[in-house]
This record gives structure tokens, C-alpha cells and sequence, in this order.
């Protein structure tokens, strides 16, 4: 039985994708700068997601006010690992924190937050497992913008050209427009302290 709790992403010896979805301003200079430029607010957790499909599920295809530009944000492997090394649970699980006074001081200590919502089919169906999104505060965001990200990849086209076709009721040729995604597996001490593979 496969596992409830997996991080899916597009990823390779060195790099994961990660998606975001932004107005035009955010994305364009973005795009510009090669790395996250005001009005990108630094002060705030920004949440960045590897799986495509509960990104569109969240800005229902890019339709949503100020989440009409969907952005493919190549970041170095070694830094999601370190995001996910220093993460905490957005809820208390008793075999990892022992109690819920232990999980609430690590919860606010922790400058990142990890949270499992549930998957979304091509269409917006809730399916039988979790996405992961991972939240970086203030204290780590400028290490995602100077340090981590590879490339900065406009996918807004592409998103419209898979939403054309759900429209029609064409669901074959939207899939094949689907960026890729396989299990990704992180160190084992990491997976142990997230519920990754549970």
C-alpha cells in the first residue's frame, strides 16, 4: 500500500520545482530579475508547493485575483532539504512531539511550517493522499530567493492551454500537458519528523 504521506515533484540529481502563483507585477519582475524582487514582500511566509495540481486547485487554474500567474521555481535541492530539515508540522502528531505543549513551542520557534493538504485530480477531486506545501518565514526567505532558486519559469500559458482543453472535456491531451512529478524521497530523519511515508 502506497504511502498517504509523499512529496511528489518534478526533480533531478540537484534541483526540485516548486509552484507559485502571483499577479502580473510579482511575476514580471520576477522574471526580470531571475529571483524574487520587490513588491515580493520579504516580511511574510510565502508557501512554495511541488505538486502542480493542488496549485490549480488552489488558484482554480489561474483564474483566481492575483494568482493568475503561475511561476515554476527551480530551487537547489540542497536548499528544500534544508527547508525541510528545519520544518515543524502545522499540527501536533503525538509520536513525533509527544505532547501538544511540545509540538506548540516547536511550532513557534520554527521559521519554517510544513502542512499536509489533500490531493487534487486533474479535475479538483480530493484524491486518497497529501501534498505537501512548506512555509518559510521572514527569517529564511531570503536564503530561497538569493540562495536557492536555479530558474524562474512562466507557465501561465501553459496553464491556459490545459484549462482550454478541460474545458472542452478533452482530459487526454490536458494531461499530457502536465509537468512531471515522481516520488521523492528525503533523508530518513527528515521523512521521520514530517510523516513522510506514513
Amino acid at each position: 500500500m502506497s504511502s498517504q504521506y509523499a512529496i511528489r515533484a518534478d526533480y533531478d540529481r540537484d534541483t526540485l520545482v516548486v509552484y507559485q502563483a502571483y499577479n502580473d507585477v510579482i511575476a514580471d519582475r520576477a522574471l526580470e530579475a531571475g529571483r524574487f524582487v520587490a513588491p515580493f514582500s520579504f516580511h511574510r511566509m510565502t508557501w512554495i508547493k511541488p505538486s502542480f495540481l493542488w496549485l490549480m486547485h488552489r488558484s482554480n487554474w489561474g483564474q483566481k485575483r492575483g494568482q493568475h500567474r503561475t511561476l515554476a521555481i527551480r530551487v537547489r535541492l540542497s536548499g528544500w532539504t534544508s527547508a525541510l530539515s528545519q520544518g515543524v508540522l502545522t499540527a501536533p502528531d503525538p509520536r513525533i512531539h509527544g505532547s501538544a505543549e511540545a509540538w506548540e513551542a516547536a511550532f513557534q520557534r520554527a521559521h519554517v511550517h510544513v502542512q499536509w493538504d489533500t490531493e487534487r485530480s486533474l479535475r479538483g477531486a480530493a484524491l486518497q493522499h497529501y501534498s505537501i506545501q512548506v512555509g518559510l518565514s521572514r527569517h529564511v526567505i531570503r536564503d530561497f530567493v538569493d540562495d536557492w532558486i536555479v530558474e524562474i519559469r512562466d507557465l501561465s500559458a501553459e496553464v491556459a492551454k490545459i484549462r482550454g482543453h478541460l474545458q472542452r472535456g478533452d482530459a487526454k491531451r490536458a494531461t499530457r500537458l502536465l509537468p512531471p512529478e515522481r516520488l521523492y524521497t528525503p533523508p530518513q530523519a527528515i521523512a521521520d519528523r514530517l510523516m513522510i511515508g506514513r
